[in-house]
């Protein structure tokens, strides 16, 4: 389970910060520079990074009986800037704070 956790984690660090990229260079050189390189090359590859992404979220969310609420919400986190910290940050803050022989999805 703690294996999970940590590729999860890691995969979402990896996608945000590449989403971040994407966004923050990539999309104003695109617009206001007619360069869309960054976009051709980041884009694909955030796009690889978000399937990895959302394969981690799964296993994740398998393992701690999430309900569907939750594993969609994490999910979709992958797609806004910032917010994959933010939820990385959240499910490591549940799973720290619950017993270790209990998933968080069970615990009070």
């Amino acid at each position: 389970m703690q294996g999970a956790l940590t590729r999860y984690r890691i995969i979402a660090w990896i996608v945000g910060v590449v989403l971040i990229v994407l966004v923050a260079v990539g999309m104003p050189l695109k617009y206001a520079g007619d360069n869309d390189s960054v976009v051709a090359t980041v884009g694909p590859f955030h796009g690889f990074l978000y399937m990895v992404y959302l394969a981690a979220s799964y296993d994740l969310s398998r393992r701690a009986r999430w309900p569907l609420g939750r594993m969609l919400l994490v999910m979709l986190a992958g797609t806004i800037p910032f917010l994959s910290f933010w939820a990385e940050r959240t499910v490591t803050r549940k799973w720290a704070a619950q017993p270790m022989d209990t998933p968080p999805a069970m615990a009070k």
